[in-house]
């Protein structure tokens, strides 16, 4: 409900008097809400946002336009205030229902901002209007990382409407692995070396409760093994097991630990750079 007033002047003979303010009311029959089916993003995530909206007035409201600003935002850049959008509407994935009816696809612009045009909410009725996003390189990664997108109703003589529907950062590590051997090629009977890089691009670091293990079946099979964790000597049977009658390497759950990265911000453009966190496993023996 939104409140107005309006005073009238009255001029004669060079005299000014005022009337008394009148107060009046207008009951906006127009509601919405907005929420995202997930409740958390990751790098290059779908995210899926619903919009309702409710007419409780008896006239249909029609060319109703929908602006969704896909979550844009300010950063200082070298230069100025820049902004970036960390969102990228998914083409093709505005579904349109009115009373729960799906409804011919309507005009969208891609933006952004993401336009969608020639919406009709019926007399004492509803509206939903669904459709995708994929988080992209603006996207904040870190722990409190969020993307907060606005979305206003507009059009067809109505008092605009803004929905807000804001989304976390996925909390948690999100590891790779690369495996290397050295020296090629290997003579009879000497010393060859695997190394496994284990990255996390991860928000938060790999730690012991998160059992990350390493299985490798070695082939030739290996004797007289080392092992080394990030530089520190491993010992067999308390932080891997290894059988030397069919190669079968495993570290033992929790051992496996990996720092978290971290993420700078490119001063330039404002796209996010991520710095993965690092461990480094060597196991050598002889051929």
């Amino acid at each position: 409900m939104a409140t107005f007033t309006n005073q009238a002047q009255l001029t004669y003979n060079d005299s000014i008097t005022n009337s008394n303010v009148a107060v009046g009311e207008i009951l906006e029959v127009l509601s919405a809400a907005k929420t995202a089916v997930q409740e958390d993003y990751g790098a290059n995530d779908a995210v899926t946002y619903i919009i309702s909206v409710v007419n409780t007035g008896n006239t249909a409201f029609t060319g109703i336009t929908l602006t969704d600003n896909l979550g844009a935002y300010t950063f200082n850049s070298t230069a100025a205030a820049a902004t970036v959008v960390p969102l990228t509407y998914t083409a093709d994935t505005v579904r349109y229902y009115v009373n729960g009816a799906l409804q011919a696809a309507p005009a969208v612009t891609a933006g952004p901002p993401l336009v969608i045009s020639n919406l009709t909410i019926p007399a004492d009725g509803n509206a939903t209007i669904i459709y995708e996003a994929q988080t992209n390189r603006f996207a904040p990664p870190g722990v409190e990382g969020t993307i907060t997108n606005t979305a206003t109703i507009s059009g067809g003589n109505i008092t605009p409407v803004t929905v807000t529907e804001s989304v976390a950062a996925k909390s948690g590590p999100v590891l790779s692995i690369t495996k290397s051997v050295s020296p090629v090629p290997v003579t009879e009977n000497g010393t060859l070396t695997y190394t496994f890089v284990i990255q996390n691009s991860g928000n938060t670091a790999a730690d012991a409760g998160d059992n990350a293990v390493i299985t490798d079946t070695f082939s030739p099979i290996l004797s007289g093994l080392t092992v080394t964790f990030n530089g520190a000597a491993w010992a067999e049977g308390t932080n891997y097991t290894y059988s030397e009658v069919n190669g079968l390497f495993t570290t033992q759950a929790g051992q496996i630990i990996v720092p978290a990265a971290t993420y700078t911000q490119d001063p330039a453009t404002g796209a996010w750079i991520t710095n993965p966190g690092t461990s480094t496993l060597v196991v050598s023996g002889t051929v």
